[in-house]
């Protein structure tokens, strides 16, 4: 049930028809994986932080560094050092108290990707490495968890949602050993790809719209073009291959 403060605090979301407060008592209730503190993970964690999301969880191993500052706006100056899922922790506790908030420095790996996972309704793709990415897409398949995905690189980015048995997952996405090291990103980048993935999070809790599932959308931030592709599921993929 919802009580007078959140229905004041949640107006303008009550508001939309497709949302009402019965939508916002189903993101109260939910539970989203957020793997990443960084330039998706914050714009992520932030929306639905405000958007009421009941239950947070999110796993970063890094410690806050300067240069990080021009995307990762969970974390400041005074961070510098710390490690981002303490950091994010303070950061959205302010914002939002009412959120419960489980932050770990854990690192990723295959022994442990399902239990870190396991229990959530959602889970959020907002890292930026292919190897640990690729773990949580089969997380996400083993346990039927769908998945936002989420990734930059300098003016561009893209967006996916993966419903596990439905929908093409990143592995028929992923062809080749994709580049790793650094790479470029503009900070506004990963702000309107971490919106559109927060957006498709509460849409997936609330049952509103339409998800992007099946479809990749890309962003073109030097043109200001978005465009979408048809995903089909690979039947030689190695993570959800029917063959």
């Amino acid at each position: 049930m919802l009580t007078e403060y959140d229905r004041e605090r949640y107006d303008r979301q009550i508001m939309i028809p497709e949302i009402g407060e019965a939508g916002q008592a189903r993101l109260q209730k939910a539970v989203v994986f957020i793997a990443g503190a960084g330039g998706l993970g914050s714009p992520v964690a932030l929306y639905l932080a405000a958007a009421g999301v009941g239950t947070l969880r999110i796993v970063d191993n890094d410690t806050v560094t300067l240069s990080n500052l021009n995307r990762q706006i969970l974390h400041g100056d005074r961070d510098v050092g710390r490690d981002k899922a303490a950091s994010a922790e303070a950061t959205l506790a302010r914002l939002n108290p009412e959120v419960q908030l489980q932050c770990s420095a854990e690192t990723i790996t295959a022994a442990n990707v399902v239990d870190l996972v396991r229990g959530s309704d959602l889970i959020v793709d907002a890292l930026d490495n292919i190897e640990t990415r690729l773990m949580l897409n089969q997380a996400a398949l083993n346990l039927q968890i769908p998945m936002i995905h989420g990734a930059v690189d300098g003016f561009d980015g893209r967006v996916m949602v993966v419903l596990p048995g439905k929908t093409a997952c990143l592995g028929c996405l992923v062809r080749g050993k994709p580049q790793a090291g650094k790479f470029p990103v503009l900070g506004a980048t990963p702000a309107v790809i971490g919106a559109i993935q927060a957006t498709e999070t509460v849409k997936a809790i609330t049952g509103a719209g339409r998800l992007l599932a099946g479809r990749l959308l890309r962003y073109d931030g030097l043109a200001l073009e978005f465009s979408e592709f048809k995903i089909n599921r690979h039947p030689q993929c190695p993570d959800c291959g029917r063959e």
